[in-house]
Formats: structure tokens, C-alpha cells, sequence
């Protein structure tokens, strides 16, 4: 049987690395990406057998790429501190590496949020990113966030049918705090791409476009609650991207303000 490796990028995630780390247990090694976590990320981790490295944060493809460079074995499982493999993947993973027809795999998501499987909104199938490939099968640009990969192999990219489990947002205030990360770093990725003379209009479009997507040609809007509120969370990300990438742009700076002396009163001629 083929060794696997699996990582998992976590930064402030000690409500989450637990079930993480718990749900690959199976395989025969765990790396933490860590980014000099504040909480007790590590210590959990540690706790429960995973090697731990840490990773400056220089945006999520250079993340990435050195957190498979510290994976030892041939294969490697990336998983996210939010997702969960299930006991279904677990299996058709040892199955598949029995005889791999591929190096690189797709694997399904299924999303749970405000209580519910989703179901539509383009959260299931999930597919992000292969995680299932060889070392060295899989490179990711130095994205800062969104990273487009090349897979550096002949074969053809294949995919798992079953799906792990991901909890995107354990709270609304978690969702609002990714929209205002992601677009941040979303402004940041623009900006290097050279995209320039963002207007508000350009911020508007975009932002309606992206809810009109989801909501609509996605068919959010059969997901009840939860399928608006994703809807509207894509809005403000994608809104607040290009209205943070015209704030730099245009770097703003205050008017001057200079130190007021006292004023000292004159004396009346008697």
C-alpha cells in the first residue's frame, strides 16, 4: 500500500483542528501548516500526533507549496481545518491508490451551514482544487488568496466519487469576518495582476453579477436562508474587493493638520 501524507493549513483554528486531524487518522502522516497560530492550535495538533511546521503567510498558493514540500510520502490528502474526511472517502482513497489510474484527483465537497446540508448555490458538488495527487503532481501560483494550480503531469486529472464534509462557517460572524479577509486579499491579487481604474460602477457590476450567479443561475435561492445569505456574503466579498483595490490605488491621505498654538489674548490700551 502506497504511504500517504496528508496536510491541513490552520491558523487560529482550535475549534476546528481536532475534528480535522480526527477525521484522517488513517493516514501515515498528519502536517499542520500552521502560520503562527495566537491560540492553542498547536498544542492540540501536537496533542493528537500531527507534525506541526511553520509557514510565514505570504498569501495561500506559497502556503500551499510549502506544506507539500514538508510532506514525506509519495501521496499526498490536502485538507482544510474546516473539512472532514469521511469514512466513505477514507476507503475509495485506499482503493484507488491500489492501482491509481490518475495522479491527481478531484474530490467532492458537501457544505453544511445554517443547519443544512447545502444543496445548490454551487456548494455541492465543491470541487476546489485536486487534493488527492502525487508529490509533485500539483503547483500552485503565489496567489494570494483564490491560487490557481498547474498539474504537472501527462495523465489526466480524475475524480473521487464520494464527498468529505466541509463547515465553511460555524457562525455568521465567521462568514462576515472571510468576506472582509478574502476580499482584502482578492484586492491584493488584483493589484498584481495589473488591473487598474477600478470605479464604482466596476464594484457594483461585479458585486451584482456574483449574487445574480449564485442566487439565480446557481439556484441559491432553492437553499432557503442559508442560499441568500451565501449569496449576499459573495456580493460583499466581491463588492469590497474592487472597492479595496481602488482604495489603493488611489492611496488616500488626509489633509494636513498643523499644531494650533494657544491664542493669546491682546490687552486693551487702558
Amino acid at each position: 500500500m502506497k504511504k500517504i501524507s496528508v496536510y491541513i493549513i490552520a491558523y487560529n483554528e482550535a475549534d476546528k483542528i481536532c475534528d480535522a486531524i480526527n477525521s484522517v487518522l488513517w493516514a501515515d502522516e498528519i502536517v499542520v501548516a500552521d502560520s503562527y497560530s495566537q491560540d492553542n492550535t498547536v498544542a492540540l495538533a501536537e496533542q493528537l500526533g500531527a507534525r506541526v511546521v511553520q509557514i510565514p503567510f505570504q498569501g495561500f498558493g506559497d502556503l500551499r507549496n510549502q506544506a507539500m514540500a514538508a510532506c514525506s510520502h509519495e501521496w499526498i490528502f490536502s485538507l482544510d481545518s474546516d473539512e472532514r474526511c469521511t469514512p466513505e472517502v477514507r476507503d475509495e482513497i485506499f482503493t484507488c491508490l491500489q492501482y491509481p489510474q490518475a495522479d491527481a484527483y478531484y474530490v467532492p465537497r458537501r457544505n453544511f451551514f445554517m443547519g443544512r446540508w447545502i444543496r445548490y448555490s454551487g456548494f455541492y458538488p465543491d470541487y476546489r482544487q485536486p487534493q488527492l495527487f502525487k508529490k509533485g503532481a500539483l503547483v500552485f501560483k503565489n496567489d494570494p488568496v483564490h491560487e490557481e494550480f498547474t498539474v504537472v503531469t501527462e495523465r489526466p486529472v480524475a475524480y473521487l466519487h464520494n464527498a468529505i464534509w466541509q463547515f465553511p462557517f460555524k457562525r455568521l460572524e465567521e462568514l462576515i469576518h472571510k468576506a472582509n479577509k478574502y476580499s482584502t486579499l482578492g484586492a491584493e491579487k488584483l493589484a498584481l495582476s495589473g488591473r487598474r481604474n477600478c470605479s464604482l460602477w466596476t464594484a457594483l457590476g461585479h458585486g451584482l453579477w456574483s449574487f445574480f450567479h449564485m442566487y439565480f443561475l446557481k439556484r441559491g435561492l432553492m437553499d432557503g436562508w442559508p442560499g441568500f445569505i451565501i449569496a449576499f456574503y459573495n456580493f460583499e466579498g466581491t463588492f469590497y474587493k474592487y472597492a479595496k483595490l481602488h482604495e489603493l490605488q488611489a492611496n488616500w491621505t488626509p489633509p494636513a493638520s498643523p499644531p494650533l498654538q494657544p491664542v493669546i489674548e491682546q490687552q486693551q490700551a487702558p
